[in-house]
């Protein structure tokens, strides 16, 4: 059965047997060979630099490719620092966020969380992160298209009697690409059929990670070109700084020799002086003496190559991390008591957000186009290098808000806290539901009867009142009245505590002055009427707990 056409997303069609070849694979002897590349680094000078920058410039930009990948290989730090600032964001977490909370948005979302659960999505990225020092980089995705959904993912099949392994994501060589001639932004895949020009890259079969560290041409956006320049000088600073280590200390060889000595005679003496200081010995004549000079002491030597290739480290770390405190050891210094903070934070956000940014572009549009056809809305996949204490702040200000009218979707609390929606008929947790409090009964007669012991006619009149009311009804009055007129109640305390301060100039007359004013103070009048409100309050409480119990 002939395969069915599948139109992509520009309306093209393609065949599904497509998905599954590669179209990037490497060649031993055609124009993208993993061999034969040559070294540019090992004999770098300030004049193969230029030549090499601007080639890339120009649309030729293999040997800046090879350059940038030694530098990588051959330099300790360079290689340290780019590590660290590649594996905090492929370190920070990943989660799914649905276009909304619809059925048909939310399946799309599970279908991509079980996409990057798989574990060669984390490969994948690291691949992808390699741009950072490079400009660009290609990873092609080989979909396995034998199970539903399709994915790409790492399998083994049979061709031609043989079991082959199979990539789902493949890393691919970035000198097999170039950019268009015209206008320096399409990629293109380099072939024998159009070696100037390449070829265009069919849909749904790259990712291509671009990170914009600046503005113009893609090709000089990588770190590699900020950081070319420092990496020679270094190379230079070490070569040099080996050739004085190899004579530093070592004392001056002097050689004399008499006023009748022949050619030959001298060149004895040479040959002597100068194996002196591998063999320890040598053999001349009489006449001839070598004299031992104080050891060499070039003043500040040592320390100015090592301080010179301190320098050009720190400058490549602030060109990588952004800072230098946690790359040079310093200690107490910024990133050593936190590794989070060996890259600076508004470029770690930076590159999370960009990567992102293509993951949803290549990946996420594929995926569901291939698989559920194009939509007007796409799941996205969020790439967060928030601290975690954030998602904590977030869940108690939308706690705090809710009860003043604010709303917020389910879908996107669960996707900000990395939570997945719950499969049907999962155990889930849930809030315990309060019991609903049983219907308050009338005051008993339990109430009226220890009221009315009182034998006060306003609190007897006020329980026979209440007989007829609800409970709550009751208490709000008794709450009214003790509120009522408070002023006038309590001006008989507040008054002479006024007067006394008007009359001291100080905390301390103030203090023994309150002292005399507490029995003189008229309370008689609150106290009665607290003590009687209090008296109706609990007796409407006792009732109301006795009605309960019987």
């Amino acid at each position: 059965m002939a395969d069915s056409t599948i139109l992509d997303h520009n309306g093209q069609p393609f065949k599904k047997s497509d998905l599954s070849k590669e179209v990037a694979h490497a060649s031993l002897t055609g124009v993208r060979s993993v061999w034969n590349w040559g070294s540019e680094a090992e004999y770098i000078t300030p004049e193969r630099l230029g030549a090499i920058l601007r080639a890339a410039n120009e649309g030729d930009a293999i040997a800046y490719l090879t350059l940038a990948e030694e530098m990588e290989e051959r330099d300790p730090h360079y290689g340290s620092v780019l590590g660290t600032r590649k594996r905090a964001v492929s370190g920070l977490p990943v989660s799914v966020e649905s276009f909304s909370d619809a059925a048909a948005d939310v399946k799309l979302a599970d279908a991509v969380r079980d996409l990057i659960r798989r574990p060669e999505f984390g490969d994948m990225t690291d691949d992808c992160l390699d741009a950072i020092a490079k400009g660009y980089s290609v990873v092609e995705m080989n979909w396995d298209t034998k199970r539903t959904p399709w994915t790409p993912r790492d399998r083994n099949e049979l061709v031609d009697g043989e079991w082959h392994e199979v990539e789902g994501y493949v890393w691919r060589d970035p000198r097999f690409f170039m950019y268009d001639r015209v206008q320096g932004r399409q990629l293109r895949l380099i072939d024998e059929e159009d070696t100037y020009n390449g070829k265009a890259l069919p849909p749904h079969r790259f990712i291509i990670h671009r990170p914009r560290l600046k503005s113009g041409l893609p090709i000089r956006g990588g770190l590699a070109r900020l950081a070319a320049v420092a990496y020679m000088c270094k190379a230079y600073t070490i070569t040099d700084w080996m050739s004085f280590a190899e004579v530093f200390g070592m004392p001056l060889r002097v050689g004399k020799y008499g006023t009748g000595a022949t050619t030959e005679d001298i060149n004895t003496l040479i040959n002597a002086v100068a194996n002196i200081g591998t063999d320890a010995a040598a053999v001349i004549p009489e006449s001839m003496r070598i004299e031992f000079e104080a050891a060499g002491n070039s003043t500040g030597g040592a320390d100015l190559f090592k301080n010179l290739a301190e320098y050009l480290d720190k400058q490549i770390s602030k060109a990588v991390l952004g800072q230098t405190a946690s790359a040079d050891g310093t200690p107490g210094a910024l990133g050593n008591s936190d590794s989070q903070d060996e890259v600076r934070q508004d470029i770690l956000e930076s590159d999370a957000r960009q990567l992102s940014n293509t993951l949803n572009k290549y990946l996420v549009r594929s995926f569901i186009d291939l698989n559920f056809g194009p939509q007007e809305n796409y799941p996205r996949i969020m790439i967060t290098a928030e601290d975690q204490e954030d998602t904590s702040a977030l869940v108690d200000n939308v706690v705090k808000l809710l009860p003043f009218g604010f709303t917020v979707e389910t879908s996107v609390m669960r996707d900000r806290l990395g939570v997945p929606d719950p499969a049907a008929g999962a155990e889930v947790l849930a809030v315990a539901t309060a019991p609903t409090a049983p219907e308050q009964p009338q005051p008993n007669q339990t109430a009226l009867n220890q009221q009315q012991s009182c034998g006060c006619h306003a609190c007897t009149q006020a329980l026979h009142t209440a007989h007829n009311r609800e409970l709550p009804s009751v208490l709000d009055d008794l709450e009214d009245e003790g509120l009522e007129g408070w002023q006038q109640q309590m001006n008989p305390l507040l008054n002479p505590i006024k007067e006394l301060l008007d009359s001291v100039s100080t905390p301390e007359e103030f203090a023994d002055g309150l002292e005399d004013l507490l029995e003189d103070m008229a309370d008689t009048k609150l106290v009665k009427n607290l003590a009687r409100l209090m008296f109706l309050a609990r007796g409407l409480g006792e009732g109301e707990t006795d009605g309960e119990q019987s």
